[in-house]
C-alpha cells in the first residue's frame, strides 16, 4: 500500500502515473544500466522523434544517468548502449550524487559552516567599500 501511495503522489520515487501509463501503452523496453535504471522508447513526439523514458531505480536524479544512456536519451545517437559495446571515454567520470545539505558537502574555508578565515583576495580585484 505504501509503495502505491508513493508512486501515486510523488514524482521523485520512480515514475509518475502518467509516465507509467505511457510506457504501458506505447513503450518498448530498450535496456537497463548498471545502476538499475530502466530505459524505454515509444510514442511519437510533436517534432517527429520517438519519446524516450527512464524509470529510475529509487530516487529520481537526472545526473544518475550514465554518459552512454544520456546520449541516447537526448537523441545524440540512435543506438542505445544495450545494443552496442559502449565504452566510456577516459574523461567521463562515474556518477557522484549531489552532496549539498549533507555533512559531506563542500564548505570552503571561511564559510559559516566551518571555522577558519577566508583567504585574502589576490590579483586585480579590490573589494568595494562605501565612500570610495
Amino acid at each position: 500500500m505504501m509503495k502505491f501511495l508513493l508512486l501515486t503522489f510523488t514524482w521523485w520515487n520512480g515514475a509518475t502515473v502518467g509516465t507509467r501509463l505511457a510506457i504501458w501503452r506505447f513503450g518498448k523496453r530498450v535496456g537497463e544500466d548498471e545502476a538499475g535504471n530502466v530505459y524505454y522508447e515509444g510514442g511519437m513526439s510533436s517534432y517527429g522523434l520517438r519519446k524516450r523514458y527512464v524509470v529510475y531505480n529509487g530516487y529520481a536524479e537526472a545526473s544518475a544517468i550514465p554518459p552512454g544512456w544520456h546520449g541516447w536519451m537526448h537523441h545524440r545517437t540512435d543506438v542505445p548502449p544495450s545494443q552496442e559495446t559502449y565504452v566510456p571515454k577516459e574523461w567521463q567520470k562515474a556518477h557522484k550524487p549531489n552532496l549539498t545539505g549533507t555533512p559531506q558537502a563542500y564548505r570552503p574555508p571561511g564559510s559559516l559552516a566551518v571555522s577558519g578565515e577566508r583567504p585574502r583576495v589576490t590579483g586585480d580585484y579590490d573589494a568595494w567599500t562605501p565612500g570610495n
